[in-house]
């Protein structure tokens, strides 16, 4: 899965987060859609996103859904020159590799 809305950054997802990500209820996926297109057009750093954190130097995380469970995003910026992100995490807050 990869979304790209023409103007900034390429955002992909690896194959277990996709996986991960077809799991979810549509209103968990609307968020992360959303959150993609963010990326897309405004960059990684997403300050306007619940409980966000930069994670490292290139990595970040967000809540998508608050409640129980909580769910996050995880995603990795892997070239800043090709403006290139992964989401490498959707689910649940209690499994995130953080």
């Amino acid at each position: 899965m990869t979304y790209n809305y023409s103007v900034s950054w390429k955002v992909s997802f690896t194959k277990k987060a996709a996986k991960q990500y077809s799991k979810l209820h549509n209103a968990v996926k609307s968020s992360i859609d959303l959150l993609a297109m963010e990326i897309t057009l405004k960059g990684p750093v997403r300050g306007n996103w619940s409980n966000y954190s930069k994670l490292s130097k290139t990595t970040h995380h967000c809540h998508l859904k608050r409640g129980n469970p909580t769910y996050v995003a995880c995603w990795e910026v892997i070239d800043r020159t090709a403006k290139l992100v992964e989401v490498y995490y959707v689910g649940s807050h209690e499994k995130a590799p953080y």
